[in-house]
């Protein structure tokens, strides 16, 4: 059995941006999806990493996936896919 790859309904990037402006642009495009739409959030700020986990528990959506990695100049990146709820 395969997993199908997801497709993001809508790209947010959010890099560069500090607290609380990336959960608050999540929250906007949460609103403007439909339900069981994906939204794909990329960040450079660490407190998304327990601040949009926190968000979706809240607010009844999925986290599908959360993950760290580095950019070419070795600074953290990170990635997450919400499913609206």
């Amino acid at each position: 059995m395969s997993e199908q790859p997801i497709t993001p309904s809508i790209q947010l990037n959010t890099r560069g941006l500090r607290c609380p402006e990336p959960v608050m642009m999540l929250h906007q495009a949460i609103r403007k999806s439909k339900s069981g739409d994906v939204v794909e959030v990329f960040a450079t700020d660490p407190s998304t990493s327990w601040d949009i986990p926190k968000f979706c528990m809240h607010l009844g959506h999925e986290l599908l996936l959360q993950e760290e990695s580095l950019d070419e100049n070795s600074h953290k990146e990170y990635r997450y896919l919400i499913q609206k709820g």
